[in-house]
Parts: structure tokens; sequence; C-alpha cells
């Protein structure tokens, strides 16, 4: 059985596709900003990834936290600072947020050793 985040990965991608198979203009505009939002500006995109993450986890989207925990570790940071990323976003969100702390949690551990064993 595929691990969670690799289901994630799959039904991120084949969504996408979807939502992108449109003519819609405001929709391919909100991807295309998406992208320019995250590229590097004054701050740099690796720090944009972390900001994502904070947002996520305080918004409590999970399948955001995934997406943007993944840039994190691409990104190059380390798991303690990702940690760090998460303790404002607790401090921010409050106790609501533990739930996704968690799923926080096991998806870097699953990132982390999936870069240790590539």
């Amino acid at each position: 059985m595929a691990h969670p985040f690799e289901t994630f990965r799959k039904r991120r991608t084949a969504g996408n596709e979807k939502v992108l198979d449109t003519e819609n203009l405001a929709i391919k505009r909100f991807f295309a900003l998406d992208k320019t939002v995250y590229g590097d500006g004054h701050l740099p995109a690796r720090t944009k990834e972390l900001l994502g993450l904070v947002a996520s986890a305080v918004l409590r989207c999970n399948d955001c936290i995934d997406y943007h925990l993944e840039q994190c570790v691409q990104a190059g940071y380390r798991r303690e600072e990702i940690e760090e990323a998460i303790g404002v976003a607790l401090m921010v969100g409050g106790s609501i947020v533990i739930p996704h702390a968690r799923h926080a949690a096991e998806s870097l551990e699953y990132l982390l050793a999936g870069q240790e064993a590539g």
C-alpha cells in the first residue's frame, strides 16, 4: 500500500491537471499568480515556502502543509528549522493547530527518510 504522502502527491497532480483543463481565465491566472508569489523576489523563494508552511498550519490545511513541507525540504531546510516554524504556527493559531502539527511531523518524517534513502 502506498504511503499517504505518495497518495497526496498523486491526488494533487491529478487534481491540478483537472482544474487547469479549462478555458477559464480566472482559474489560470490564479494558478499563475501562485507561482509568481512563491518565486524569488525581495524575499527568496525558500523563505516564502517556510511562510507558506506556517500559514497553511494556522489555516489548518493538511494538503497545503504537505505541499509546503516538501518544498521546504527540497529547499534545504533542516528538521529543526521546520519544527521551529511549526512552533510559530502553534503560537499564532493556538491549540487547534495541534492535530495539524502532528500531521506535519508525520509528513516531515516521511520526507526526511526519503531524502536520506535517496
